[in-house]
């Protein structure tokens, strides 16, 4: 007589909800939730008037909704010398070109440390996991002075070369490479395929969650970015929309008066991160899934 196992008609991951799901969201629903306050925070405290910004004790939600920080912030941008619309189109320029090359000179250095063959390859790769121990603080110094004796003051590549190389997106895709069978590649070389045809063709498809994640990051990394602004550039019509609005405390002369305007421009600032996030996020949790396999 066949015996009836406990498990059968049961998925051990169902795709529609089932009540042995239940556990699970026990556990994560707390964690998502509180992991989702500043996000509705950052929303709330945008539409705040006056009033509840100072209020004590602190309220979490808002209680009277406004428009009143987003017409004082776009009259304030309207009356400065330099046009709103510039320092957004500065923005949009270098982040656009900036992950633009980070993800080609990353994923293309990363397939050259992963499967070509030349002399000092480990020694290279080894000095790329050492400079994921340096946080960008530590090599202000060094790196101003190599943008100075450079020439690159004052032009739009000063925001942009210092992000192009980032060693961790170059450790996250060669993770990624490494999984790739040498034999496809051989295959591939016998049938008369350069090096570019393989890694466009065969390569980049397969690393496209890696790519995924690279984008984010360089992107956060260049459309946040007030630093650059600051240290490298004097001329205000090549200064980025994050220096602006980080700015508009001081322009207001006031910094209480200020605060409503400062939290309209950090959710302006926080959207675009928000939406390219939401886009890309199931290709960010497959390089999270994959990046440890071998």
């Amino acid at each position: 007589m066949k015996k009836k196992n406990s498990f059968e008609g049961t998925k051990i991951n169902p795709k529609r909800f089932h009540r042995s799901q239940l556990k699970f969201y026990a556990f994560l629903v707390p964690f998502s939730t509180l992991m989702l306050l500043p996000i509705l925070f950052i929303f709330n405290h945008a539409f705040k008037p006056q009033s509840e910004l100072f209020a004590y004790p602190p309220r979490f939600f808002v209680r009277r909704p406004t428009f009143d920080n987003f017409m004082e912030l776009s009259r304030l941008t309207g009356s400065s010398g330099v046009p709103f619309s510039r320092y957004l189109v500065n923005s949009l320029f270098v982040t656009g070109l900036g992950v633009f090359l980070a993800i080609m000179i990353t994923s293309l250095s990363a397939y050259g440390l992963s499967k070509l063959k030349f002399r000092g390859k480990k020694f290279l790769f080894e000095l790329n996991t050492l400079a994921l121990m340096f946080v960008p603080i530590a090599v202000l110094i060094p790196r101003y002075l190599i943008i100075a004796q450079s020439g690159l003051i004052d032009t739009y590549m000063a925001h942009i070369l210092p992000i192009v190389v980032m060693p961790v997106a170059m450790f996250l895709i060669k993770q990624f490479i490494d999984q790739t069978p040498n034999e496809l590649i051989e295959s591939a070389k016998i049938d008369g395929a350069s090096e570019m045809e393989i890694f466009l063709k065969i390569i980049f498809p397969i690393i496209l969650p890696a790519v995924a994640t690279v984008g984010i990051l360089s992107f956060q990394a260049i459309w946040n970015d007030t630093t650059t602004s600051v240290l490298y550039i004097n001329d205000e019509s090549k200064r980025t929309l994050a220096f602006y609005m980080m700015s508009l405390t001081s322009l207001q002369g006031n910094r209480v008066a200020g605060q409503g305007m400062a939290a309209a421009a950090s959710l302006i600032m926080f959207v675009p991160n928000l939406l390219l996030f939401i886009i890309l996020q199931s290709k960010v949790m497959n390089t999270m899934a994959h990046s440890g396999i071998k």
